[in-house]
């Protein structure tokens, strides 16, 4: 939704939103003042807390006024930025996030990576294992070390800060926020192909700078230009239903997809567990508990009135390991069932579009979830009515990005590429069209009335013909949506429609690598801009038979 936002106005933005990161991060360590904000006495607090008896274990746990650091990061950031997602899309958290922005000071001080991140093909194909593991270390350090404990906080996110700052110094980009950061599978997760409110990178020019893409000014010409270093292909940053489909089969994605609801649940189940109630959850008490490290080595569990002698230390990690096991193997079974409910029903649905369907649904899951807890201490204050159209509202928001998603398919998302494209081409051309669409537009035509138009009109002759497939095989050459080796079937409707057929395919191929022989062997992870230069298609190889030929 920001990524038309200029990226100066962005830079601003990001400052204000460090500097008050930063500021909060200071007072876990030093803030001798807004312990008087939760004071019941101040009743001009919109912070005060009441500072009722709130059971855990059968007895009352202390409580006395305390700094807001950590309920302002728990009960606001966090779910703040799980919303952010789901509605406007990773592009504007993506852009407005501090730890990414402070990730770039290797970059601002003009510092290259020391590592090429293509050489580390373990971090590439497994990733997903990574920042799932770092997840679940990161939920269980949460309740044991740093729910409440400010010191132990601050140190937790100044080490996140170091290491993030860390993995770009090594690998530049966005290394971290794709590989690395255990938010990133959350963004994969509650985005899917796209975000409620998110941008349609398929919908922009050739090389235009697309959703949270990489970007700088450039200091000559006040313009704005990539900053891109290739650091991951089909980049969540450039184009986030691209990177979508093209993860969905990639190892660890279900662990992600089913991985993460089972910590949802299983993380708002512990305190349960732990305390004998909910409303140890539910006051928030856990936020500003007093001496939240010396309950570790005490009883984890309060089941039936009876403390069971497991110590929290080990019972959290059982609770989270459990939760992740059961909802994952659930989820298995019942994707199996739903996939063989929808095969009966719909036998020509692809493998892909199911599995698709089953990850969405289990993201709307785990947003309603996440919401039945998460914030739910600060929402608890407010009057009811506002509660409930809080509820409302994550409800809506929820249905709508599901309705959304549902049909939406890699097929889809291609033929909507190849449209716009082809609607582009159509608008250069100097034939009046109108008279053949009733008063409508170009604009106001669905993918296959573009490619129908095409069949349908007599003024189109072959020379415009092949300008138009030309033009439409460059850009997708261009944007990496193929390869030349599979162009030929990718673009085999359109062909039918221009009326075209294999040869001259091969012959425009021809062409096109003759002016830009990068296209025959692109280097994948790198965001090129080419350049039109002529060569002579006559010295070189059968080109035809190259690009039929994959490179080794």
């Amino acid at each position: 939704m920001l990524h038309k936002v200029s990226e100066l106005k962005m830079h601003r933005i990001r400052w204000v939103i460090v500097i008050g990161w930063l500021v909060l991060i200071l007072s876990l360590f030093y803030d001798p003042i807004t312990h008087n904000l939760t004071d019941p006495n101040n009743l001009f607090s919109p912070f005060r807390d009441s500072l009722p008896c709130v059971l855990v274990q059968g007895e009352c746990l202390p409580e006395q006024p305390y700094p807001i650091g950590t309920r302002v990061f728990w009960g606001m950031v966090i779910p703040c930025a799980i919303a952010i997602v789901l509605i406007f899309g990773h592009e504007t958290w993506r852009r407005i996030c501090p730890l990414y922005f402070l990730s770039q000071i290797p970059r601002a001080l003009g510092l290259k990576p020391l590592l090429n991140i293509n050489n580390n093909r373990w971090l590439i194909n497994y990733h997903f294992y990574l920042q799932f593991t770092l997840l679940f270390i990161g939920l269980n350090s949460r309740i044991l070390f740093i729910n409440s404990a400010r010191l132990a906080l601050g140190i937790f996110l100044l080490t996140t800060i170091l290491s993030a700052i860390t993995i770009v110094f090594l690998y530049g980009g966005r290394s971290w926020c794709h590989y690395v950061c255990p938010f990133g599978i959350v963004q994969i997760i509650f985005t899917g192909p796209r975000g409620l409110l998110a941008s349609n990178p398929g919908l922009s020019p050739p090389g235009s700078i697309t959703q949270s893409m990489c970007r700088t000014v450039d200091k000559k010409t006040g313009r704005e230009i990539s900053a891109c270093v290739g650091c991951k292909s089909a980049c969540f940053d450039i184009d986030a239903e691209k990177a979508y489909w093209e993860d969905l089969h990639k190892p660890g994605r279900k662990l992600v997809q089913y991985g993460y609801l089972g910590l949802v649940i299983s993380y708002f189940v512990y305190y349960r567990l732990y305390a004998g109630n909910f409303d140890y959850y539910f006051s928030g008490a856990w936020i500003h508990e007093e001496n939240q490290l010396a309950t570790l080595g005490k009883p984890g569990f309060y089941i039936f009135n009876q403390a069971i002698n497991i110590p929290k230390l080990v019972a959290v990690p059982l609770t989270l390991i459990l939760g992740v096991i059961i909802t994952y193997w659930i989820c298995g079974k019942v994707e199996k069932l739903y996939t063989a409910y929808v095969k009966k029903r719909q036998p020509l649905i692809s493998s892909q579009q199911i599995l698709h369907r089953f990850f969405s649904l289990c993201t709307f899951v785990a947003f309603n979830c996440f919401f039945i807890y998460g914030g739910r201490p600060e929402i608890l204050r407010l009057p009811i009515v506002i509660q409930l159209l809080f509820n409302a509202f994550i409800v809506l928001v929820s249905v709508l990005w599901l309705v959304r998603t549902w049909n939406r398919s890699e097929e889809k998302y291609n033929q909507d590429k190849l449209a716009h494209s082809f609607r582009r081409q159509l608008e250069k051309l100097p034939i009046d069209i109108s008279s053949f669409l009733n008063q409508r537009t170009l604009k106001d035509l669905t993918s296959d009335e573009l490619f129908l138009l095409a069949s349908v009109i007599p003024e189109f002759r072959q020379k415009e013909r092949l300008q138009i497939y030309k033009a439409i095989l460059k850009d997708g050459l261009l944007q990496q949506n193929f390869t030349s080796a599979d162009s030929l079937e990718v673009l085999k409707e359109i062909r039918s429609h221009l009326d075209l057929n294999q040869e001259q395919h091969y012959l425009v191929l021809s062409e096109i690598i003759g002016e830009n022989p990068d296209f025959l062997y692109p280097n994948q992870p790198q965001i090129k801009t080419y350049s039109n230069h002529s060569s002579d298609i006559s010295k070189q190889a059968d080109l035809p038979t190259l690009i039929r030929r994959k490179p080794n």
